[in-house]
């Protein structure tokens, strides 16, 4: 079993998760798990973006530097605010 420990935060916060935690059908601590487990360190942000890089070089069989992926545009996050804005644009015109 885990080792617990206590985290200070306000009461006001305290409140609002264990409101979450409640609706979700899980215990304050199973939250806090959770919401930490989603959350990357930079250090596993930076071995996620190595690793894609590493596959993109390897299936395109080109040698791109890290700089020249630091230049490029950023292609997934253009096309999420492109669902995201059609998304918008859907909800309101069904309500």
């Amino acid at each position: 079993m885990a080792e617990n420990t206590t985290i200070q935060v306000s009461r006001q916060a305290r409140d609002h998760l264990a409101q979450v935690a409640k609706e979700r059908g899980m215990t304050l601590g199973q939250l806090i798990d959770q919401l930490a487990s989603e959350q990357p360190t930079a250090e596993q942000i930076a071995q996620r973006v190595a690793a894609d890089r590493k596959v993109v070089r390897d299936v395109i069989g080109v040698g791109i530097s890290d700089e020249e992926f630091d230049q490029a545009p950023d292609v997934l996050g253009n096309i999420y605010k492109i669902a995201a804005e059609k998304m918008r644009k859907a909800q309101g015109a069904a309500a």
